[in-house]
């Protein structure tokens, strides 16, 4: 097992751009990751094997840096939910477009994550980061600790402070924008999962008739039924075509517009999060504040100075908040713009395909005798 992992210790060795999971092995109900990390140096590649249990593992060691200032000012990258084997409906809810398939897009997801984490600024300075992506041990059972989140679930029940009135008006508009933005994005993710999953069933319906077209086809000399069998064989062949046609459109919407919606949702989340871990500290600063004005000669100077240290500490939060949503809404637009883009273009190749493919239906149909 690897020894304990130190926070701010260690460079990344690798180009965060260029991580890679580019195998999925499952054993029982566990799925087991291949990443491919290129070497800063020379050509060489590192080549690790990991687990969901892996990455909780790297999650918890960023959500624990209690000693860099600003730190509950990240937005941290999201981690999807953990997959199942087996998905269930209950499952698919939870992991959305990501449960579709055989874990090609679970997989993107992944490695979106690790690519996100590898090229921030400060989560990427973490050692916890380098181990990962580097040793072909197995990361240590990271044991519970204090860490950011622990808090945050601590004060999750205090309502009061989602309504609190904020001293800065960016901070409360971007707050009064992520609640909305929050839900609208998590229904859109919602809505384009239904999309997919009717064209699959679409696709799969298709395929059922063409079979059961092929099951009205008789042998015989009899001419009738000869000409009804050539166009059940016909028909056959276009429903065909439509299930292949159906089921490539739901696969372009799933790994184009579907993953950047799904993306897009758990970093609003994510961002909703922090900025909720910023006025709970903005509530304790204020009770700071309140505490210092009215302490009595003996303790004055002791509230003082936890004044001064939560002032300084909600600074360096606001500061690297700002700087982090300023970066995720360049990163977000940009994402956004490719994936539309992907989009629309795969759909475009696969509309040619089918009207090529219609086409030559079409022509068959007409050289049919009868």
């Amino acid at each position: 097992m690897m020894e304990e992992v130190k926070e701010g210790e260690s460079t990344l060795s690798v180009h965060g751009h260029n991580i890679k999971i580019i195998e999925v092995l499952k054993d029982d109900d566990m799925l087991t990751f291949l990443i491919v990390s290129q070497k800063l140096t020379g050509t060489g590649e590192y080549h690790v094997t990991r687990t969901y249990d892996d990455f909780e593992w790297l999650q918890q060691h960023l959500f624990s840096q209690e000693d860099v200032p600003g730190i509950q000012g990240v937005i941290f990258p999201p981690l999807p939910a953990k997959a199942q084997v087996n998905v269930s409906a209950k499952a698919l809810k939870q992991l959305g477009v990501l449960g579709l398939g055989e874990w090609q897009l679970y997989s993107q997801a992944l490695e979106t994550f690790l690519r996100h984490v590898a090229t921030h600024a400060t989560l990427s300075k973490n050692s916890a980061v380098e181990t990962f992506l580097t040793s072909t041990d197995p990361p240590g059972r990271h044991r519970a600790r204090k860490n950011l989140f622990n808090r945050l679930s601590q004060v999750v029940d205090e309502k009061r402070k989602e309504g609190y009135k904020d001293v800065d008006e960016f901070f409360q508009n971007e707050r009064d924008h992520c609640l909305v933005l929050t839900g609208s994005t998590k229904t859109a993710v919602e809505k384009f999962l239904d999309v997919i999953q009717s064209e699959q069933k679409i696709a799969v319906a298709c395929g059922h008739f063409a079979a059961a077209l092929h099951l009205c086809v008789e042998p015989g000399d009899d001419l009738e039924k000869e000409v009804f069998s050539k166009l059940c064989v016909r028909l056959s062949e276009v429903l065909e075509s439509m299930k292949k046609n159906v089921t490539l459109v739901a696969a372009n919407d799933a790994c184009t517009l579907g993953l950047a919606l799904d993306l897009e949702s758990r970093y609003q989340e994510a961002k909703k999060e922090m900025l909720f871990r910023r006025t709970s500290k903005l509530v304790e600063l204020e009770a700071a504040r309140r505490n210092a004005d009215k302490a009595k000669p003996p303790k004055k100077a002791a509230m003082d100075e936890v004044k001064k240290a939560a002032q300084e500490e909600f600074d360096h939060i606001s500061a690297r908040a700002q700087d982090e949503i300023s970066r995720l809404q360049a990163v977000r637009v940009e994402m956004m713009r490719k994936a539309l883009v992907q989009w629309c273009e795969k759909q475009l190749v696969t509309a040619r395909d089918g009207l090529q493919q219609f086409n030559q239906h079409l022509e068959s149909f007409r050289g049919m005798t009868w």
